[in-house]
């Protein structure tokens, strides 16, 4: 785990269980990797990739080649490739060459390696479902139902997650009408809202239920995503009513249809003698729909 404010990389034990086989595949303890916490993403070593995949005595010998022709061909994936602080062979911290998801995948189908091909074709029928779903919404919608029904979440619960999402569409357009489209304007915003319901940062509540790069609604219970839920949709009417103009008036309504969202959470834990924030995550899907409070 990289942290940039630190600029320091320490191990730390992460749940793969969510990773595709190909993924599992190609990106297993023979390559480097470092979740970076500002960013939220994965970043791979390069050079461990070139190995693993072509069979190379030298990685770092095959990517510098890969990298001049890949420079000389005008590919603006090397130049915005980042270096961070991996471990080493001779256990020191060494400035290594990274890639995001996005940018491996473009390197990779930049490799001849039967090793690739499989992980090639993955990807090809990812696009091509992806054209599908352009051409036939409905097609995502079914898809990602049925995603999270092969991991063993309950139908209530994915109605309410797809209910969720909605929602939340509705937030950020009413965030975008009042003049905010940068993506980390909406990070902060969400962050601001999440606090005022739940007393947590998003960071802090994803530490509290031991997650990494997962989304956070789908590890909430039902209850959780209710009040979530709320939040949102009194931030949006909000929003709507008072009509703000940027950032610092957006701040101040999320704040407050965060706030009763919040006051909501607390009346309902005086009623049930504890908290209704819980730990539990989606490594126990059917857990995450509450049906007894007691337990």
């Amino acid at each position: 785990m990289f942290d940039e404010d630190s600029a320091t990389t320490v191990p730390v034990q992460v749940d793969e269980q969510d990773a595709s086989p190909e993924e599992l595949e190609f990106f297993d303890g023979a390559i480097r990797k470092v979740w970076h916490i500002q960013e939220e993403e994965w970043y791979f070593s390069i050079v461990d990739v070139c190995q693993v995949l072509t069979d190379s005595t030298d990685g770092r010998k095959y990517w510098n080649k890969l990298k001049q022709r890949l420079k000389e061909e005008g590919n603006e994936t090397v130049t915005n490739c980042h270096q961070l602080k991996l471990q080493a062979s001779d256990g020191k911290m060494r400035l290594t060459d990274v890639a995001n998801t996005v940018q491996l995948l473009r390197i990779i189908q930049s490799i001849p390696s039967k090793k690739a091909e499989p992980f090639k074709l993955w990807l090809a029928r990812v696009g091509t479902e992806r054209l599908e779903e352009m051409a036939d919404p409905e097609k995502a919608l079914d898809r990602g139902m049925e995603y999270y029904r092969q991991k063993g979440y309950t139908d209530e619960w994915i109605k309410q997650r797809i209910q969720s999402k909605t929602i939340r569409d509705e937030l950020t357009d009413e965030w975008k009408r009042s003049g905010i489209s940068n993506s980390k304007d909406y990070a902060i915003l969400t962050n601001m809202l999440t606090l005022a319901w739940s007393g947590k940062t998003v960071q802090a509540y994803k530490q509290y239920k031991g997650l990494h790069k997962e989304n956070l609604r789908d590890n909430m219970t039902n209850l959780e995503l209710t009040l979530n839920q709320l939040a949102e949709v009194s931030a949006t009417a909000l929003s709507k009513a008072k009509n703000p103009n940027g950032m610092a008036d957006s701040k101040n309504i999320v704040i407050e249809g965060g706030s009763i969202a919040g006051n909501a959470r607390k009346e309902l834990e005086q009623k049930l003698g504890h908290s209704v924030i819980s730990p539990l995550n989606a490594s126990d899907p059917p857990s995450l729909e509450v049906k007894d409070t007691k337990k």
